[in-house]
């Protein structure tokens, strides 16, 4: 990896399971030459279930430990979890602010049939999707307001998310 030429950055890609966040950050990820942290092939790795919030929660801590320690360096690290609410989004960006890094939010979304399409079609989700709980996450994802997109940087790539 080598030091990004505008200093360490944080790029935080949001957004529900199936919205496209892995797609983005993996383009991300090559134009920044970035270090990009997904819990979820993690847990594919080492855990048959994908929803196992205690393990997630000690891969995600983790992940933003050494990802800490890369910004430090002065590089680019990518946060592909989700961050379903504004805290947790904060909590990344004042956390990488308080180390001099740059930081970048892109939100990714897509309709529910999209999404649900998306899901069925990947089949990797142990157990399957159901509709009705994508449709409660829908309810619980806490979407961007633009005044919370006015306190991160403006994005190095355009944003090449498609909803």
């Amino acid at each position: 990896m080598e030091r990004s030429d505008n200093g360490p950055r944080l790029i935080i890609v949001c957004g529900l399971p199936g919205s496209g966040k892995t797609t983005l950050a993996k383009v991300l990820e090559s134009r920044h030459r970035a270090v990009r942290f997904s819990p979820d092939e993690w847990m594919d790795a080492i855990s048959p279930d994908l929803y196992d919030e205690e393990r997630r929660g000690k891969i995600e801590a983790l992940q933003w430990k050494f990802g800490q320690e890369l910004l430090t360096l002065g590089l680019t690290v990518i946060i592909e979890w989700g961050t379903w609410g504004r805290s947790e989004r904060d909590t990344l960006g004042l956390g990488a602010r308080a180390l001099g890094a740059a930081v970048e939010l892109h939100y990714v979304s897509a309709s529910v049939d999209v999404i649900f399409d998306r899901i069925q079609r990947r089949g990797i989700e142990k157990p399957p999707v159901e509709r009705d709980a994508l449709s409660r996450w829908f309810e619980l994802f806490q979407v961007p307001t633009p005044e919370e997109m006015a306190l991160f940087d403006e994005p190095l790539v355009a944003d090449l998310a498609s909803g």
